[in-house]
């Protein structure tokens, strides 16, 4: 089964998130849980386990850190990511967001609909990002993208 069924996020070190960052946090992670997939395709001829997938998600030295274990906690996996690629979707994201947030205390639904695609299509770029970095690493769909860019959304925010 090539599916995570467990999620660490790991945010020591950095401040305690705000009440509305853990509520991203967890309902990305709920829905993760809920619909993901994940695969890790061989690697240099060899194959690695095939999951399901113990994933702890953390920032260490400005890199972003996939640590893959199996069910009995056995390393499936670890790579590490250059945090330089998502930056400026990153930023793009919380501006967005901030944007809509104020958008819907204030202005008329058809407002805060626009800002609402412009906010899908600048997550649904990160997912993009996200997918070129894991390749040849892991194999996702767009749905895990999306809610794994969530996350790398919330270690940033704490960060």
């Amino acid at each position: 089964m090539a599916q995570l069924i467990e999620i660490q996020i790991d945010d020591s070190g950095l401040p305690p998130p705000t009440p509305e960052i853990e509520q991203e946090r967890r309902v990305a992670i709920f829905d993760l849980l809920e619909d993901n997939t994940f695969a890790l395709p061989e690697r240099d001829g060899k194959a690695l386990p095939t999951g399901p997938y113990k994933l702890n998600l953390a920032i260490r030295e400005r890199r972003l850190v996939f640590d893959l274990l199996t069910p009995k906690d056995a390393k499936a996996a670890e790579f590490h990511l250059s945090l330089g690629p998502f930056r400026q979707v990153v930023k793009d994201y919380f501006q967005i967001c901030e944007s809509y947030f104020d958008a819907v205390k204030k202005l008329p639904p058809s407002q805060i609909e626009a800002i609402d695609m412009a906010r899908r299509g600048i997550h649904n770029e990160g997912a993009r990002v996200l997918q070129e970095r894991l390749e040849g690493k892991a194999e996702i769909d767009l749905d895990t993208a999306r809610r794994l860019f969530t996350l790398i959304c919330v270690l940033h925010w704490g960060g």
